[in-house]
């Protein structure tokens, strides 16, 4: 052993004294290893230090002491591997949530013009702002139907218009008269007649409670749950400004109910010859309130009989007392009071399925006509395409009946409507 280590110690180069500790450890000598490879016997007479001494008293103890280290060493390093990627995946979930966080915000420039030494310059700057993307329009059924598309004269943006002279019924603009569509709350002629015709006292005091809530659509109304008006005055509100509320409760204080009221509707409608017509409710939330303008131009004849509606419905204002507080009414028509317009009878309407429409009697140069727009874009399309027909009219337009497209296939009901007007 004494003849290695010195060989070991002889040997300069460091290749020649491993090969030579190799050898010695596979003979089975104990040695300690130092620095640099270089190794001495193990013995008390070598050893230095205390702690070189301890180990070569104790071999067995110095492996294990190593290997603990080693172990201790490795599992260090292990731990922080794996700390290491468990960083990196939280910053990259981080990064994923950042990312998932910004969708909703929008980076934008911003430029702004400033002068510097008399010279301008155009200073760009940008900011995130907060965007949400906006939701895809929902079409009506007779855009659904592509009605819209069909060509005429006055370049209406109302899909259905049907106007015809009331002394002599001639038609004198026709487009799509009968496609049969969602008419929201023109259903509120046949509402008023009914409740006229059953002759019951318009004194009679009613209370608007939770059965008259929209619990189809969700619709709000001012008149809230608990409201008490005459009979006379929720028909007011409800042609004049198409208060949903008070329709619903003029149906429930019918006699027999809401049901039986409804019955009576349909039954009007029938009589009056309304035979692609058809009513689910009394207010025109309803999508499954369907008529054509052919249908609504016998309607209007009918309401026109009633002095009551006529009335109603062309105010522009007014004020009611529910009982706890004054509510100020005002008409949904504004062409109700405007130069040049003399109307009789007059409603609107909207729900999402229908879109914006508008029914009038109105005197043009003192003829009398009825107009029928249904399933206008625009919440003041349906008044100018009013216009348009009334100028139209004026300049002597309907000498030569328009007919554009009287013959349409029937549309079907859609859902997801808005609100009735």
């Amino acid at each position: 052993m004494y003849a290695i280590t010195t060989l070991a110690r002889l040997c300069r180069s460091r290749f020649w004294g491993a090969a030579v500790v190799a050898i010695s450890l596979a003979a089975g000598a104990p040695a300690v290893t130092y620095a640099a490879g270089k190794t001495s016997e193990c013995s008390p007479k070598t050893a230095k230090t205390a702690a070189q001494k301890r180990a070569c008293a104790n071999p067995k103890a110095t492996k294990s002491v190593a290997a603990s280290k080693t172990g201790a060493k490795g599992a260090v390093a292990t731990t922080a591997a794996r700390d290491t990627k468990s960083v990196k995946a939280g910053g990259k979930a981080r990064k994923l949530a950042t990312v998932d966080d910004d969708s909703a915000a929008k980076r934008v420039a911003v430029k702004r013009v400033v002068y510097k030494n008399g010279k301008r310059r155009v200073v760009t700057s940008y900011r995130t702002v907060n965007f949400t993307p906006q939701t895809p329009e929902r079409l009506s059924t007779g855009r659904a139907f592509g009605l819209h598309e069909t060509p005429d004269t006055l370049a209406l943006r109302s899909s259905v218009a049907y106007v015809i002279d009331e002394r002599t019924g001639e038609s004198l603009f026709d487009k799509n008269s009968q496609a049969v569509l969602p008419i929201a709350s023109i259903s509120k002629l046949m509402t008023a007649m009914v409740s006229l015709d059953a002759g019951i006292p318009m004194a009679d005091v009613m209370e608007v409670t939770d059965e008259d809530r929209d619990y189809e659509k969700g619709t709000g109304s001012r008149l809230s749950v608990g409201s008490h008006l005459s009979r006379e005055d929720m028909l007011h509100i409800a042609l004049m400004s198409s208060e949903n509320r008070a329709a619903a409760a003029l149906s429930r204080y019918f006699p027999g109910g809401r049901p039986a009221f409804l019955a009576a509707m349909n039954r009007k409608a029938k009589q009056l010859g309304m035979n692609d017509t058809h009513f689910n409710d009394p207010t025109g939330l309803s999508s499954q309130n369907v008529s054509s303008a052919r249908d609504l131009v016998k309607m209007v004849k009918a309401a026109y009989q009633y002095p009551m509606i006529r009335r109603f419905s062309t105010d522009t204002n007014y004020d009611v007392n529910t009982g706890r507080r004054e509510l100020h009414y005002v008409s949904t028509n504004h062409l109700i009071g405007h130069p040049g317009w003399e109307i009789g009878l007059q409603k609107t309407g909207y729900i999402n399925e229908a879109g914006q429409c508008l029914v009038m009697q109105a005197n043009v140069e003192g003829r009398p006509v009825i107009m029928i727009l249904l399933d206008s874009t625009g919440k003041y399309s349906r008044f100018a395409d009013a216009t348009r027909v009334r100028k139209w009219l004026l300049d002597g337009g309907g000498a030569t009946p328009q007919r554009t497209a009287g013959t349409t296939p029937t549309a079907q009901v859609a859902t997801n409507s808005e609100h009735a007007l």
